[in-house]
């Protein structure tokens, strides 16, 4: 006969507000567990009870937790839900941006889940991430890809750390290779083109864009508290890596802040409050395209703004902290682009290398000239 409610002891025992049968024991941590079983049968209830104290004991013999029964689904919404807990508004370490969380329940929701659905998330294995990553191959780019396996391995990662499973199957997938870093950039006629043929509300943030060389998340969020035409900078104060930096206005980004009204009253509120970023980049594309230029997007003004400085010889170190990059090889993939600075930079050798061939040797005297 189970126990009614009460102290619940180790044991079977039923509460007045809920029906069924419950179980209540120490795992093998030392923590008490209490939960609905699902048994029918009183007998039934006995068995689980009995297989979680066996679980309970081999843990505390081996320090191993036994692997979860859950199935994939359950656990991935746990793990949104761990995500979620863990959002914070800056880049801070073991937290994430409210970005990158709608980023990662997107491809839980629409993929993850889908394809392993119902699998026992203990019985995943890298064979199994490998034919997700087979199932994605030529359908999306391979940077989709690695986003993708970026949060399968987190998801695993987190299930591992909750001790639901002791393995990450993600850990040596055939994740594709990352691209090399893009360099894209216009002529001054392709530009023009481009800017001409932006509707009238994008040609400011086009402007703005290609003579700061921000991103597109960066520019969307600056307010006009944060613009400083006197001191000649921007305070970016919501950027990739969640440092604030400053972007600095040249005399083509001070034209366009002033055709926007800047200096003439004071403004306040975002730059560019009635659009949105994706709108922004729609627009931008139809743009290009009605400029007969392909293969270009809002993001390539960027890589324009980059290139263009280091094809005038700024230096890299240079172009790092102009772009933000915390990472100095991504700012590598520009080096190239500056050949006649590598040229000059050869020619400091010049003067200190000499490789005039040696006068010709003096004929020992009183020997013959040979004919």
């Amino acid at each position: 006969m189970a126990r009614k409610q009460g102290h619940p002891r180790d044991g079977i025992y039923q509460r007045k507000d809920r029906p069924g049968f419950w179980g209540s024991w120490i795992d093998g941590s030392g923590r008490r567990k209490q939960r609905k079983l699902n048994a029918s049968t009183l007998e039934q209830a006995k068995m689980l009870l009995s297989a979680e104290k066996t679980k309970a004991d081999l843990q505390r013999s081996t320090g191993k937790t036994p692997p979860t029964e859950d199935s994939f689904d359950k656990w991935a919404d746990a793990f949104l839900k761990y995500q979620e807990r863990h959002i914070s508004p800056t880049v801070v370490k073991g937290r994430i941006t409210q970005a990158e969380y709608v980023r990662q329940q997107g491809i839980v929701e629409k993929h993850l889940k889908p394809f392993f659905g119902p699998m026992k998330l203990s019985l995943i294995r890298k064979k199994d991430v490998n034919n997700y990553i087979e199932s994605r191959l030529g359908v999306v780019s391979d940077g989709t890809i690695i986003k993708e396996c970026n949060t399968i391995m987190r998801l695993f990662s987190v299930a591992i750390e909750k001790e639901k499973i002791s393995i990450n199957p993600a850990h040596s997938a055939n994740v594709p290779k990352a691209p090399e870093g893009r360099v894209r950039y216009l002529t001054a006629d392709e530009l023009g083109r481009i800017l001409r043929s932006c509707p009238e509300w994008l040609r400011p943030i086009a402007g703005l864009a290609v003579c700061l060389g921000t991103r597109r998340g960066e520019l969307m969020n600056v307010r006009w508290e944060d613009v400083d035409t006197t001191r000649r900078e921007i305070r970016l104060r919501r950027t990739k890596n969640g440092k604030e930096r400053p972007a600095f206005i040249n005399d083509s980004a001070l034209q366009v802040l002033t055709s926007m009204g800047a200096g003439t009253s004071k403004k306040r509120g975002l730059l560019f409050p009635d659009v949105t970023p994706e709108n922004v980049s729609t627009a931008f594309i139809r743009a290009c395209k009605a400029a007969g230029i392909e293969d270009f997007s809002l993001h390539d003004l960027r890589h324009h703004y980059a290139s263009m400085l280091r094809m005038n010889n700024v230096d890299l170190h240079t172009l790092q902290k102009l772009l933000g990059h915390s990472d100095p090889r991504m700012t590598d993939r520009y080096a190239h682009l500056s050949q006649s600075f590598l040229l000059g930079a050869a020619k400091q050798l010049d003067g200190v290398l000499s490789l005039a061939p040696a006068p010709p040797e003096a004929e020992p005297e009183g020997e013959a000239k040979r004919v």
